[in-house]
């Protein structure tokens, strides 16, 4: 083998191991079942509770209901569908009444960012916005917000939830 071919083949393999790491980085559902379960937690003072399903066919469903002195403040309902460039979750709030904050036809919607060992990121559309899904235990999920300083993401727990009792 002469030295371009040497080079040649270098360059194969390197370009094959960028499009297998693009290929990867679209993430999959499976990069969202570290959330499957119920959870609780506390928020504003008051109980919060979330529930996402396990994935299933292209989609996962979910829900957090935040309350204080026993009444609901605040509905989040949530659809994380499979698209061809990865996941993608949709958000949607309610006050209580099921009274939308949305417009009718509108959601918060997050791209994917990437996946790692029980975490997850995704970034808001048309904001500078990050969501941190993070399992920090098996009975610890945490939601983070992060946005850029300094050139970096700085996370900030939003949600820290506990895996809740079995009834």
């Amino acid at each position: 083998m002469n030295i371009k071919q040497f080079l040649l083949a270098g360059l194969l393999l390197t370009a094959g191991f960028l499009g297998q790491a693009q290929a990867q980085s679209k993430g999959t559902l499976a990069d969202m079942s570290l959330i499957e379960g119920h959870w609780q937690g506390t928020f504003n003072g008051g109980p919060i509770d979330a529930v996402w399903t396990a994935p299933s066919g292209d989609n996962i469903v979910g829900f957090i209901r935040m309350m204080k002195d026993g009444k609901a403040t605040l509905y989040e309902l949530f659809a994380i569908e499979q698209t061809d460039n990865g996941p993608v979750v949709m958000v949607k709030h309610f006050r209580p009444g099921m009274i939308g904050v949305e417009e009718k036809d509108k959601s918060d919607r997050y791209t994917f960012v990437e996946a790692g060992k029980n975490r997850t990121i995704f970034e808001k559309q048309g904001e500078p916005l990050r969501i941190l899904y993070e399992r920090r235990s098996p009975d610890q999920l945490v939601i983070a917000r992060g946005q850029q300083q300094d050139g970096k993401w700085v996370f900030k727990d939003l949600f820290v939830f506990s895996r809740a009792p079995k009834s």
